[in-house]
């Protein structure tokens, strides 16, 4: 899960869980409340009503003590007041118990406003006598609402002295409930903080390790277990920045390589050739001399010399046409069957098409050379060394077969694997003419960054077959025509 997805759902979540648990409280503390205002509202409506009878008693004997428009008015309007109180608690009602005993103090507020407005009308009427009867009536009926009040709010209280402790009891659970959700909303907080922080920094600080490791030289630190958020992605790109930057060492190490052992062999060959033209020439002379001694297979074989040597001393980092690496095989062959005679037979299978595919300079001859030295070169008859070259849409075989001595694993894993051989297994080296084996494989490699090109099938007494597998495509060496003679 992603770093914003996780915001995205946890914070909210988290926030409605809170939201939702203070709705639940708030709506509690409300039906406690309400059931609180109703009782209350109840207990002050009788106590407003005694006080309004008493008030309004009040102002008839002001009245009548001085009878005059003001007094008068102010009467009347404290008898509008208490009737307005009478309605108003007949309509809220007792509780159930009650409800006999609300009606008769209604009905005796009601005696009371009738006997204030007699005492009023004979007031006004001069009817001295029969106002005060009244108002005596009057103020006995305030002492019995006095009292049926003062039982009506006892027998309230009487009655919800259970809910009054249910609503303490509620109270005190709300305040536990309270505590509890603020503890627990406190502690998811910290899991869901410590979680994404956790979730960001640990990987984080991996990857600063992982990148101090790289800073000092270690290209394979060790890095964050995989996930889907974005240090993931990071993470995957901090790998590929390495694959990358692996693949770009070992190119470069591979150039280097390349470069040196080109190097190496072209010093060779400059150490090879003191004064090459002069023994081109010299070549040259020895060969027209012997035509005009009539030696003509002498002059051949100077030729061939002479065609060689000049083949070997060119720059080893250009690329020939195969045509011109046969033409060398097929000097050097001339020179060994001057040596070797009918002791060896040399094989040529060509297909014609693939003699323009470009190769490495020197990539056939050592290995042909290679056969006559480590292969053949102990035998005294029947000895056979086979070329074949055969062209293919994206590979171009040269295969190079002799049947001689042939040889250990061990020897066969140490070419491939361009390491030494066991000096038990050294076969005794006789002296080479330039590339040796191991150079014309490793180069291959460097020069078409491929470590598949070159198969060696070999056992001890039944020969060896050398495969060379040639990529299409040119490498990134320099090429040279099939007529250049230089």
């Amino acid at each position: 899960m992603s770093i914003r997805s996780k915001l995205l759902i946890f914070i909210p979540l988290l926030v409605l869980l809170m939201n939702l648990v203070t709705y639940f409280l708030f709506q509690s503390g409300t039906i406690v409340q309400d059931s609180y205002d109703l009782i209350m509202g109840r207990i002050l409506k009788y106590k407003e009503t005694t006080g309004a009878s008493e008030d309004s008693l009040k102002a008839v004997y002001a009245y009548l003590l001085h009878p005059a428009e003001d007094s008068k008015a102010q009467a009347g309007q404290k008898l509008t007041y208490l009737s307005g109180l009478h309605s108003t608690l007949m309509d809220t009602g007792a509780a159930p118990p009650l409800t006999s005993s609300l009606i008769g103090y209604g009905n005796t507020i009601r005696t009371l406003l009738s006997l204030e407005q007699q005492t009023l009308a004979a007031a006004e009427n001069g009817r001295s006598s029969d106002a005060f009867g009244h108002y005596l009536e009057a103020e006995k009926t305030v002492s019995f609402i006095r009292s049926e009040g003062q039982q009506l709010v006892e027998g309230e209280l009487d009655h919800y002295r259970p809910v009054f402790r249910n609503i303490q009891a509620e109270n005190a659970r709300l305040y536990k409930l309270g505590v509890a959700v603020f503890a627990l909303g406190t502690t998811l907080s910290l899991v869901v903080a410590v979680w994404i922080s956790r979730s960001i920094t640990v990987p984080v600080s991996a990857l600063v390790r992982s990148a101090k490791s790289v800073s000092r030289g270690n290209l394979d630190p060790p890095l964050p277990a995989g996930g889907k958020d974005e240090l993931a992605a990071l993470s995957a790109a901090f790998t590929g920045m390495l694959a990358g930057l692996k693949e770009s060492i070992e190119k470069d190490r591979d150039i280097a390589e390349k470069e040196r052992l080109v190097k190496t062999l072209e010093l060779q060959a400059l150490q090879s050739q003191i004064n090459p033209h002069f023994l081109y020439n010299t070549l040259n002379a020895l060969s027209k001399l012997a035509l005009l001694e009539e030696a003509e297979q002498t002059s051949d074989l100077i030729v061939s010399m002479s065609n060689f040597m000049r083949y070997n001393l060119q720059n080893l980092d250009r690329q020939v046409p195969l045509r011109n690496e046969l033409e060398h095989v097929k000097e050097y062959i001339r020179l060994q069957q001057t040596r070797f005679r009918d002791r060896v037979s040399f094989q040529l299978d060509i297909d014609e098409k693939a003699l323009n595919v470009r190769v490495p300079s020197l990539t056939i001859q050592p290995i042909i050379e290679n056969a006559f030295i480590h292969g053949i070169g102990h035998m005294e008859s029947g000895a056979v060394i086979s070329l074949s070259i055969y062209g293919g849409p994206a590979v171009t075989k040269i295969v190079i077969h002799d049947n001689g001595i042939g040889m250990t694993e061990n020897i066969r894993a140490s070419l491939l694997n361009h390491t030494q051989v066991p000096a038990a297994e050294m076969p005794i080296q006789a002296r080479s003419t330039g590339l040796g084996t191991r150079n014309v494989f490793r180069r291959l490699e460097l020069v078409y960054g491929r470590k598949d090109l070159v198969q060696i099938t070999s056992e001890p007494g039944k020969g060896t077959t050398v495969v060379l597998n040639i990529p299409e495509g040119r490498s990134g060496m320099s090429s040279v025509s099939a007529d250049d003679s230089r």
